[in-house]
């Protein structure tokens, strides 16, 4: 691990302005992400700000759905009665998350901006444009049973790793910041995150100098909610794919550099389609890089799945 420095913030915008003001500063949290790449000498900032004692952990109800703090740990998000309650799909993808320990530890700003677990992306022997800009993408022709299966470039075929995500983009729920200015602003979930194009390094369109400081959950659509990840082992495992549906919105996970919104399937189903040929539907534009082609199958059939039992 290289040297740094280190502050504890006293405030959002602050923090937001020390990040803007010093280069390659990090804010750190939780630190389940970060602190990994760092020892792994993939991530090298210069100064750490460290945001987990701000005010931001709470979950509160606000206009007829809720707003959850970013500074909230995955655990308590979880647990929280309102969010089993009202949203039990976003409960279910945090404990379908990780392991114990983690959710304890991660917080819901920092799992929202993870990075990929690719291996390439985690080996700094091979090359990998997320790493390092133009160096080219070794899981391309290389061993990617875990790569995207929607969305990819010829740059990266790398997927994002949180479920809670996937959850949050069933219920359109949307992400508040704070800029270094002061300035609040809001945005969709699925406007959170950026797929790869030519350039994977860039992977959300949170500005340099703004912190996510909380999660707005709309009132609850009507219906059932479920989640569903298949993964290799039941904990300290990535998934393969995942489904989230709420009332009649679908996602998918695992498939892609961010939760994919299964407009199509959505549409099909509206419109009379069975649940097959609503797989059938959103997987047409699907397409595997040789290791992960089972996952094309593997994603029919868990939303096929997924949506007769929604439609019991």
């Amino acid at each position: 691990m290289r040297p740094f420095t280190y502050e504890r913030a006293t405030d959002a915008a602050s923090a937001a302005k020390t990040v803007s003001e010093i280069p390659n500063a990090r804010f750190l949290a939780g630190g389940t992400n970060l602190l990994d790449l760092m020892k792994l000498d993939i991530e090298h900032p210069a100064h750490l700000i460290d945001i987990s004692r701000l005010p931001l952990a709470d979950i509160e109800a606000a206009d007829g759905g809720l707003r959850i703090g970013a500074m909230a740990s995955n655990a308590a998000v979880a647990a929280d009665a309102q969010v089993r309650a009202r949203y039990p799909v976003l409960a279910q993808a945090i404990v379908a998350g990780a392991s114990g320990q983690l959710r304890n530890k991660a917080r819901v700003g920092g799992n929202l901006m993870q990075r990929t677990r690719c291996a390439y992306f985690y080996d700094t022997t091979k090359p990998c444009n997320k790493r390092q800009p133009g160096a080219g993408c070794a899981a391309i022709g290389g061993l990617n049973r875990a790569a995207a299966i929607f969305g990819q470039s010829s740059a990266c075929i790398a997927t994002h790793p949180s479920d809670m995500s996937v959850a949050l983009s069933v219920l359109e729920a949307q992400v508040e910041t704070v800029n270094a200015k002061g300035v609040k602003r809001t945005l969709a979930i699925d406007d959170l995150h950026r797929l790869p194009g030519d350039a994977p390094h860039l992977e959300s369109n949170i500005a340099a100098d703004e912190l996510i400081t909380a999660v707005i959950l709309p009132p609850a659509p009507q219906g059932r909610q479920t989640y569903r990840k298949a993964r290799d082992r039941a904990s300290y495992s990535g998934g393969l794919a995942s489904v989230a549906a709420a009332g009649t919105r679908i996602a998918l996970g695992a498939v892609a550099l961010k939760a994919w919104r299964a407009s199509k399937a959505e549409a099909a189903l509206a419109a009379g389609a069975s649940p097959v040929e609503a797989a059938d539907a959103e997987l047409a534009q699907a397409n595997g890089a040789g290791g992960n082609d089972f996952k094309i199958h593997l994603t029919r059939r868990m939303m096929t799945a997924v949506i007769q039992d929604m439609q019991r």
